[in-house]
């Protein structure tokens, strides 16, 4: 079988390219070294849709960050993924830090980014009055958003492939060979031909580059670390809060998140370890030195979990999208902040290089724009949740009591395509409260152990070696 595309990558960005071309008449496969879409960087990402006047219109993120910004609302429409627009505060809390927020309105000015507003300090404690009071102004931007980056993957996936979009996890590229115009793919599993290849392996991108014969970049692993609030937290500040970005991080923030409670972080500290997401007690002290600086009713005793996420930085510090050396090989490299607020921006620029690049987009006439949205119990009526349970029990069983996920959620994430706790976790938030799965993680496991017909052995966290118990000794696990 000769496929038209193989996308390496599944993070968001690979997510948001697998579902834009799938509007078109193409064969495609996607191919991930995790065993699902979003398990690498996109689910430890910040979560916040970027107002779109970050970046420098100068660079390639500053062009794409804006347009990006205007297509999540569609794209949550058609979807169902968690998605608010709540707005973000860029503070000051020195006079010297005000041409800084100058500089922001300027470039958000160029873009055309709408509703800019400075704020005085009473403006700014009347709106926000858990901030500290030695913040002499801010940057209003309204156009600033929160998500669910986890679910915006897995949603997009399966509009994806809906449309056609073939999928395979688990499943690392371990070479690829030119001939002609076709590029044979070696892969764990099989030997894949294809006539393109985008490499949106995110910081794995320059070593994919090298094996294609085409690295002309470099890839840094930037780790943030990132801490999780008790939700009882919820509503101390309404909007995201950034203090004043520095050359090379944006700062550390205190985010509202889609679900309520509050997350801050992250770091940005560079790591020659592409598999280093530990936390640390120096990261800890600097992210909670950092916000209390500006919130100061925020407590680390208030944390219930933690977690660090890896951003691919170039060593031109912008985005690297476009055709190489190499027929048929596209970068679509270097994607870190804004990449999530630009994905769906990419995704349109990616399809407009394959054309340029010879490939016909016949457009897809039947092409499904939407997919079923997923139920979320705890947020529904009374009267609601009293009608889905008449009509099926299962939503009358509780299975994480801290975020009130019951069996039929559950059950829909694992027919949905969740085959560890963590795909159920980031589907429905079963395990992302107060006692972090203490006590939903083993009927979540015996769910996943029956619906899939498999050992509660195999089952594991996160894929790989994850495991979380073990059969007897002397016996065999199979999957």
């Amino acid at each position: 079988m000769l496929y038209d595309v193989t996308i390496i990558g599944g993070g968001v960005v690979g997510c948001a390219v697998a579902r834009e071309l799938m509007r078109y008449r193409l064969r495609v496969i996607m191919i991930e070294k995790e065993c699902e879409v979003g398990f690498g960087t996109s689910k430890t990402n910040s979560g916040i849709i970027h107002a779109g006047h970050h970046a420098s219109p100068r660079t390639l993120k500053g062009k794409l960050e804006w347009a990006g910004n205007q297509m999540w609302d569609r794209l949550c429409d058609e979807l169902g993924f968690g998605f608010k627009r709540i707005g973000e505060l860029t503070v000051a809390t020195a006079e010297d830090q005000l041409p800084v927020l100058d500089k922001l309105v300027k470039q958000g000015n160029e873009k055309g980014v709408p509703g800019l507003e400075m704020w005085d300090r009473e403006r700014l404690l009347k709106e926000e009055p858990n901030l500290s009071s030695d913040v002499v102004a801010g940057l209003h931007a309204p156009t600033s958003g929160v998500i669910n980056p986890y679910e915006a993957c897995f949603a997009l996936i399966e509009s994806a492939r809906i449309n056609g979009l073939e999928l395979s996890v688990e499943n690392p590229v371990l070479g690829l060979r030119p001939s002609g115009d076709v590029w044979a793919v070696q892969t764990a599993k099989e030997l894949i031909h294809t006539r393109f290849i985008l490499n949106v392996a995110g910081v794995f991108a320059d070593a994919v580059a090298d094996m294609a014969g085409v690295r002309t970049f470099s890839i840094r692993a930037r780790k943030g670390e990132e801490y999780l609030l008790d939700k009882r937290l919820k509503g101390m500040v309404k909007r995201i809060i950034f203090p004043c970005p520095t050359p090379t991080s944006k700062g550390i923030l205190v985010i509202p998140t889609f679900d309520g409670t509050i997350m801050v972080g992250p770091t940005a500290d560079f790591t020659d370890d592409k598999g280093d997401f530990s936390t640390t007690l120096p990261g800890s002290d600097q992210v909670f030195g950092s916000v209390k600086r500006v919130v100061p009713g925020i407590s680390e005793r208030d944390c219930i979990a933690e977690f660090a996420g890896l951003r691919a930085v170039s060593d031109t510090e912008d985005f690297i999208i476009g055709p190489t050396a190499k027929k048929g090989f596209i970068n679509v490299a270097g994607i870190q902040s804004p990449g999530l607020t630009a994905a769906p921006a990419i995704a349109t620029l990616v399809a407009d290089i394959l054309r340029d690049e010879g490939l016909a987009l016949e457009p897809r006439e039947e092409f499904v724009p939407t997919i079923p949205h997923p139920v979320h119990f705890a947020s529904l009526s009374t009267e609601e949740q009293a009608r889905l349970v008449a009509e099926d029990p299962a939503y009358g069983r509780m299975v994480c009591r801290c975020e009130s996920i019951t069996e039929r959620e559950i059950l829909d994430a694992i027919h949905a395509g969740a085959r560890t706790l963590d795909g159920i976790k980031f589907r429905t938030r079963a395990g992302m409260g107060r006692c972090q799965g203490g006590f939903c993680s083993w009927r979540c496991m015996e769910l996943l152990s029956r619906e899939l017909s498999i050992p509660l052995a195999a089952i594991t966290k996160r894929g790989g070696e994850s495991w979380l118990v073990c059969e007897p000794e002397g016996r065999e696990v199979r999957a």
